[in-house]
């Protein structure tokens, strides 16, 4: 098969390592790709947004297969457009990537589909959104409605601190239009896990869970950022308990999506809660997520590829993912300053020798060529993922492969995977 991959992320990188052993495998694109890719397809020039250049490369190679990694060209309509082309995308149309478009609408489908989640209000009007949290007070989420890359949730612990972003999203527009409307939801307590399947429109299959640790710090303290490490299995989460959630938030989204004729069809990861009532979907996403995918992606012993086409055409009622009885830890190594204003240009060394220690693999994100030497070029700029036997072989290997990188503008989290080891042994 011919498969091109969209985007150029860590995430992409992960994909592309997945599916380049495929035995279907003809060739391989990505685009616009990273120097990661590069050792395993072909990059080309052209931007994830670019829709129309995305097809005419694809109608031109005869390309079998289109696998988007981000988010925001299925929101703009890719696999629609493909579609008219008569190419096979792994992704939902625009109205099905509403699931993630809108936060608003991923709640009506919640509350159409009998789907547990916090309870919530959707506001246009700022003074309103204000008006209701005097009423209801803190702790308080608020979400911008639309796509924000990440930074449109604030969890308020305060009435202030939600008034601030109401104002922020709604009357300064800091995030755009996406910040238009708002959802206004009650903070959920518990730990946050993230379930992915595998959908074909009807069926399902679970690709497999995850924990990510999106703040900046140790400790889970500082700003959130995209992701600055992850872990799977996630303790407290076990292979029962995420086929019981497959049940709960993806089956019954897919069919209420069925019913509104905009049939899901893709990767649709659930981002849940685990509260002391039980799972509660916090969000959905319409595709892996990053680092979450490079940490998965080491655990699936099928072959991806045959699954995703099955997902294009139908078919997934004939198969299943089988995981690897293994754990996996991934560590972002980020420039120093994100997710504010960070570093750019550092030579990056040791790559080599971190993606030959052994149970390690490297995952390039924001980096760049220049002169010769791998340079950073962005906030995340490689994910090191460790496997094992265990959650502390997995870990230990993660770090091993870190301390092999010669980069002086790096900074990293020490602890990922800690907090699920305490909760292993607590267990």
């Amino acid at each position: 098969m011919r498969v091109l991959i969209v985007g150029g992320g860590g995430r992409e990188h992960a994909l592309a390592w997945a599916m380049s052993g495929s035995p279907l495998l003809e060739k391989l694109w990505v685009a616009p790709g990273n120097p990661g890719t590069a050792t395993l397809a072909e990059s080309v020039p052209i931007g994830a947004l670019d829709l129309a250049a995305l097809v005419e490369f694809a109608e031109a190679e005869k390309v079998d297969l289109v696998v988007p990694g981000p988010e925001a060209p299925l929101v703009a309509g890719l696999a629609d457009a493909l579609a008219r082309a008569g190419i096979r995308c792994c992704g939902p149309t625009a109205a099905a990537a509403q699931l993630e478009g809108s936060k608003a609408f991923a709640k009506e489908i919640c509350d159409a589909a009998g789907i547990p989640t916090a309870a919530w209000e959707r506001f246009e009007d700022a003074d309103a959104a204000l008006e209701f949290v005097a009423r209801r007070g803190a702790p308080i989420v608020v979400k911008a409605d639309g796509l924000a890359g990440g930074k449109g949730v604030v969890v308020a612990a305060t009435e202030a601190e939600a008034a601030d972003a109401i104002r922020a999203i709604m009357d300064d527009r800091a995030l755009g239009d996406a910040g238009a409307s708002v959802v206004i939801e009650e903070c959920l307590s518990g730990d946050e896990v993230s379930l992915f399947a595998l959908c074909d429109g009807l069926d399902a299959v679970l690709i497999g869970a995850a924990q990510d640790h999106k703040r900046v710090g140790d400790g889970d303290t500082g700003p959130n950022t995209g992701g600055m490490g992850a872990v799977s299995p996630p303790a407290g989460f076990s292979l029962v308990a995420q086929a019981h959630a497959l049940e709960a938030f993806v089956r019954p989204a897919l069919a209420e999506m069925a019913r509104r004729d905009t049939p899901f069809r893709g990767v649709l990861f659930a981002g849940l809660m685990l509260t002391p009532d039980g799972p509660k979907l916090i969000e959905y996403n319409v595709r892996f997520g990053d680092p979450e995918a490079q940490t998965l992606l080491p655990r699936l012993q099928s072959d991806l590829l045959p699954a995703l086409v099955a997902a294009c055409d139908g078919e997934l009622r004939h198969f299943s993912l089988v995981q690897r009885e293994i754990a996996c830890v991934s560590v972002v190594l980020a420039a120093r300053g994100y997710p504010g204003e960070f570093a750019k240009g550092g030579v990056i060394g040791g790559l080599d020798r971190a993606a030959s220690t052994p149970h390690v693999a490297v995952f390039h994100a924001g980096t760049d060529v220049r002169d010769g030497a791998v340079v950073a070029n962005g906030g995340r700029v490689l994910t090191v993922c460790g496997t094992g036997a265990d959650l502390t072989a997995a870990r230990a290997a993660a770090y091993q492969g870190v301390a092999a990188i010669e980069w002086s503008d790096a900074m990293f989290r020490t602890d990922i995977g800690l907090r699920a080891l305490a909760r292993e042994q607590a267990a």
